[in-house]
């Protein structure tokens, strides 16, 4: 019975998030039914006492990335750097490499930094226009953009300061840098066969005699390239942001030692600091600031005139998904605390490997709540201590964990409950029945792009 109340509770919460209700709302709601079932008495206790600390805690370490990423993206979005960069690489790679063009456009904004989310409203105008010219079907555009901006450089490749690659360093003591050959074969994985797939799927919709399609909805304007800023300067902030994120990683540890003591007069004690818990956050907080200033320094016009507006979009945007991570993050801490978890934690425990174990754990869960984040840490706060257990046995580097969980979180979370899915779809103006397909063709892509990495290691021991 009690591993059916759990299951009943995952269930539920997955139910909800599909179906468009707020993850914030039911996630308590879900855990707290799973309480109820289990003991009357402890419903008010473990809310008090378990959601809300985790919940708290998780916006404690990494709402600063959250509300920083979102601001870094608007004001490249609202200095035109986005636009002028899309138009450079079209031009670069060429109208007639269509899938490519957009993949790269993906890829470059969202390891410089911006949200993926951001990613999304800012490419599809161009990839409309293209797909249109080109008379691909506009159908194929969701997956093309998938393929760039929810995959490699989410998670996968070294440095990228998305939350994905920030979150396992609080818990293995790593930076986002971390196993840089396994993120960068991973990465190489998962663009030739994505893109190999995509064209595939191309080829047979021009042999079809498809074309770009009719009746469609939330068509945008087709851009104009007048007045667009130099490309070089528009991909600046991101090379500022990747390099600071790099150097800072190295300089933070360095310059505050392993831990760290502040002691000033109105303090009634010390607060003591450990440098390693916190050096990776700091240093892609510090990165994205650094970025911001350099788009306000060579955009300060047009940044400003719609920044008043522009910001609070983007801080309620950071606000909502910080906190939709953060629920789940207190939804796991309930969910791990019950006895039903227990049976779900064994059946994990006992799959042979302690990578194949992570990479499962982390996958399931992902998938199970939808989001990469948060089924990542939920993995990782109920299961981070048996991962570090066996790893230290087995003789394998915290920075391997730290990719593995990484990239694990990216692979089954783009079920269709999925809010960058969701989003996706809504903004290209299409349905599921339209578009998931190819959406599930790379979700199964990254998944195996984690065994492929772990198959590397396991053969080699490069990481």
């Amino acid at each position: 019975m009690s591993l059916i109340i759990v299951v009943l509770a995952l269930v539920l919460l997955m139910l909800v998030a599909y179906r468009g209700f707020s993850v914030i709302l039911f996630a308590p709601i879900c855990a707290l039914l799973a309480v109820f079932l289990t003991d009357p008495s402890l419903v008010l206790p473990m809310f008090s006492g378990i959601f809300m600390d985790k919940m708290v805690g998780f916006i404690k370490s990494y709402l600063p990335v959250f509300l920083l990423g979102a601001v870094f993206g608007k004001v490249i979005e609202l200095s035109g750097f986005s636009k002028s960069i899309v138009s450079a690489v079209i031009k670069i790679v060429g109208r007639e490499r269509t899938m490519l063009s957009i993949v790269l456009v993906c890829s470059v904004l969202t390891y410089g930094g911006v949200s993926l989310f951001v990613v999304v409203f800012a490419v599809y105008p161009f990839a409309a226009e293209m797909f249109r010219q080109g008379n691909i079907p506009k159908r194929l555009i969701p997956g093309t953009i998938a393929l760039g901006a929810f995959t490699f450089t989410m998670d996968a490749l070294p440095g990228t300061p998305q939350i994905q690659n920030i979150i396992p360093t609080t818990f293995f003591k790593t930076t986002g840098w971390a196993a840089p050959w396994l993120g960068v074969i991973g990465a190489l994985f998962i663009l030739v066969v994505g893109l190999a797939y995509m064209e595939w799927r191309r080829k047979r919709a021009a042999a079809a005699g498809e074309g770009y399609g009719t009746k469609l909805i939330n068509e945008p304007e087709p851009f104009s390239q007048e007045n667009l800023p130099n490309p070089w300067i528009a991909i600046l902030p991101l090379v500022i942001v990747g390099v600071s994120n790099k150097l800072l990683t190295t300089i933070i540890p360095q310059f505050y030692g392993s831990a760290h003591t502040t002691k000033l007069v109105g303090m009634a004690k010390p607060l003591t600091t450990q440098i390693e818990a916190v050096a990776a956050i700091w240093a892609v907080e510090c990165a994205l600031v650094l970025g911001i200033l350099t788009v306000v320094a060579f955009a300060f016009k047009p940044v400003m005139e719609k920044f008043a507006e522009g910001s609070k979009s983007a801080v309620a945007g950071a606000l909502l998904a910080s906190c939709n991570t953060a629920a789940e993050y207190g939804f796991g801490g309930i969910i791990a605390s019950l006895p039903g978890f227990l049976f779900i934690a064994d059946a994990l425990k006992a799959i042979p490997g302690v990578l194949f174990n992570e990479a499962i754990a982390v996958n399931a869960l992902a998938g199970i709540t939808g989001s990469a984040s948060g089924g990542m840490s939920i993995a990782l706060a109920t299961m981070s201590d048996t991962f570090i257990a066996g790893a230290q046995a087995a003789n394998i580097p915290m920075e391997v964990l730290h990719r593995i969980a990484s990239m694990s979180s990216g692979g089954m979370d783009t079920l269709p409950h999925n809010g960058a899915v969701i989003t996706l779809l809504a903004v290209t103006g299409l349905t599921h029945k339209d578009s998931y397909g190819d959406i599930a063709v790379i979700t199964v892509t990254k998944f195996a792009a984690v065994f492929v990495a772990i198959a590397v290691y396991s053969l080699t021991g490069i990481y």
